[in-house]
């Protein structure tokens, strides 16, 4: 994996691959927690390249923070999940019988704040690729400069079975 920090800046109107009405037909998350607009580039169990654009109105600037709005990191990493999701899904029949979770967040770290108006481009390159789990090297930039950077892994679970555990003890370990 390159240790790239910088991108070609994403062109506002680039053609999308997947626009979101095609996103929704494979990802399960709805606004607010659709966190992907559009997928720029495809490259079978290789990568992904997809578009967050970032305005006012999301949800989560009213508190964080008043007066100096800043997209929460954890969403940050959370947008670059789902684009890997989205990568994995497409090669799943069955998906809407499936959820992606998350099992781990590692070498996370945020070089610099992403606000209002910003458009986060997700960059997703498989480390390690299986039938039900998947390990990506996410970078998530903001123009050429690298805004996040981390290692996601999630497993692919049976929907119901998730479903089932509910209320239990074990809901943490399945929520995203």
């Amino acid at each position: 994996m390159s240790q790239t920090t910088e991108a070609t800046p994403p062109v506002a109107g680039a053609e999308a691959i997947l626009d979101n009405a095609a996103i929704q037909r494979i990802l399960p998350h709805r606004y607010p927690m659709l966190l992907i607009d559009r997928v720029l580039e495809i490259e079978r169990r290789q990568r992904i390249v997809a578009i967050k654009n970032v305005t006012i109105n999301e949800p989560f600037f009213a508190g964080h923070f008043p007066g100096f709005p800043i997209m929460p990191g954890v969403l940050i990493v959370e947008a670059m999940a789902q684009a890997g999701g989205a990568l994995l899904l497409t090669e799943v029949p069955d998906r809407d019988e499936k959820l992606m979770v998350f099992t781990g967040i590692e070498k996370a770290r945020f070089r610099r704040p992403v606000l209002p108006g910003d458009q986060l481009r997700l960059v997703m390159e498989v480390l390690a690729w299986r039938t039900t789990a998947v390990r990506l090297q996410g970078q998530a930039f903001v123009g050429e400069k690298l805004a996040a950077e981390a290692i996601i892994t999630s497993q692919l679970v049976d929907r119901a079975r998730a479903e089932g555990r509910r209320g239990s003890s074990t809901q943490e370990s399945l929520s995203s």
